[in-house]
């Protein structure tokens, strides 16, 4: 098979299914990466029961007007195999924020304008100012820089509340991301407390640009489907409990998904028009700009670079072993850890090569089958496997044959 040649816009290439599950898998991905992995990535490969990983590899090669076409190859790739999607889920709730304000459609209300959460229900808590901002004020823009440089839990709980639980999942539902599900913050809350929205002021300095009120979701969601994971796990209160953990009410967001949603920001022309995000071009550029800086190259927020390196949210090729990435590679995306799984969706540009394809992949390091006992295996496997896979997929696709060369001037954006 010539797998340099251009081929159609293609979202998801046909794959073999596998009779053991309904996961798809290409041959030529699976030969390819046993045939270069190390002995350790070997390891990894021939335990996928194990491992739970997934990997979905995405080849880009435009025409010649420029226009992307995209060929996308699977391995273990199954969306009925939950894994807990951690800090990806930002991601959707960043697109969705931006969108929310375009709708709105307020003379005064962008995503840079102050926005001031207040406490309006059990659990919650009150933000009227951000430190780590040149005004020290807060804002949906300066959230989702938080969100991609460092993956920040509290600028993800802040979207959270502007959107509500309600909005968020019946605006993925509609979009077609029918298996997503978005139900909690990252604290410790119960359900009631999660459908439970804060009052919200977006003002310019004394003059209140719109007001949103608290808010409870009603929506209903199937948990028909029971989610266990692990041997055993500790609770809220660290005590250990010899039970698998119930993952059932959780947040959900198949690998398919997370590379799709990725994908509709950064070449939307390859996705169908419902899954498009209805952003400006300003919003598009703040996406750019901060999935791709690196932290060491932000000045608000500033970032103490010896706790997150620049490596910090770049699994794939830079995460192991915090290493320095150049400044001709950028990657965006939007990784997330917890509960031993290690996720990332990437969209891999060398600007110096010319040379552009998309990696996701989630892997589950958790040998002991304990959850919450914070003895996972990142170091020793996990960002070394996220590093080997996408060193293998890099070296191939800088000798990958290009009919057209790609201008990737839309992605080049100024840092510090």
């Amino acid at each position: 098979m010539n797998h340099g040649r251009p081929f159609l816009i293609l979202f998801f290439t046909l794959a073999v299914y596998s009779s053991k599950a309904q996961s798809k898998t290409d041959s030529w991905l699976r030969s390819y990466l046993y045939e270069h992995a190390s002995p350790s990535l070997l390891n990894v490969l021939r335990k996928p029961d194990s491992f739970q990983y997934q990997l979905i590899y995405t080849q880009i090669d435009r025409d010649s007007r420029n226009h992307p076409h995209l060929h996308s190859y699977f391995l273990n790739v199954d969306r009925n195999r939950y894994f807990n999607p951690a800090s990806t889920v930002k991601l959707p709730l960043s697109i969705l924020a931006l969108q929310k304000i375009n709708e709105l459609h307020i003379r005064g209300l962008n995503s840079e304008t102050s926005m001031l959460t207040d406490s309006s229900f059990d659990k919650q808590s009150a933000v009227i100012v951000d430190t780590s901002s040149a005004n020290r004020l807060p804002s949906i823009a300066q959230y989702i820089r938080k969100i991609f440089l460092v993956s920040d839990n509290d600028a993800y709980n802040r979207l959270y509340e502007f959107l509500g639980q309600e909005y968020i999942n019946n605006k993925l539902w509609s979009m077609g991301y029918k298996d997503v599900r978005i139900t909690r913050r990252f604290v410790s809350m119960n359900e009631e407390q999660n459908r439970h929205t804060n009052a919200i002021r977006f003002v310019n300095g004394s003059r209140i640009i719109y007001q949103q009120p608290p808010a409870a979701s009603t929506l209903k969601f199937d948990f028909s489907k029971k989610i266990f994971i692990g041997n055993a796990h500790y609770d809220r209160n660290d005590s250990l409990v010899h039970a698998p953990m119930d993952f059932t009410t959780h947040n959900n967001l198949p690998l398919e998904d997370l590379q799709l949603l990725l994908q509709s920001v950064l070449l939307p022309e390859t996705v169908p028009k419902e899954k498009r995000p209805k952003i400006s071009k300003e919003d598009y550029r703040l996406l750019y700009q901060y999935m791709s800086e690196y932290p060491s190259e932000s000045e608000y927020p500033h970032y103490d670079t010896s706790e997150y390196f620049d490596s910090y949210c770049k699994f794939f090729l830079f995460r192991a072993g915090k290493i320095n990435p150049p400044k001709y590679i950028r990657i965006f995306n939007k990784p997330g850890w917890s509960y031993g799984f290690l996720t990332d969706a990437a969209y891999i540009v060398d600007f110096k090569n010319q040379v552009e394809f998309m990696l996701s992949a989630v892997i589950y390091v958790n040998s002991d089958g304990i959850l919450n006992d914070d003895k996972y295996e990142y170091e020793q496997i996990g960002w070394p496997f996220f590093r080997e896979v996408g060193n293998i997929i890099y070296e191939y696709e800088l000798k990958r044959k290009r009919k057209y060369a790609p201008n990737l001037d839309r992605f080049i954006m100024q840092y510090k």
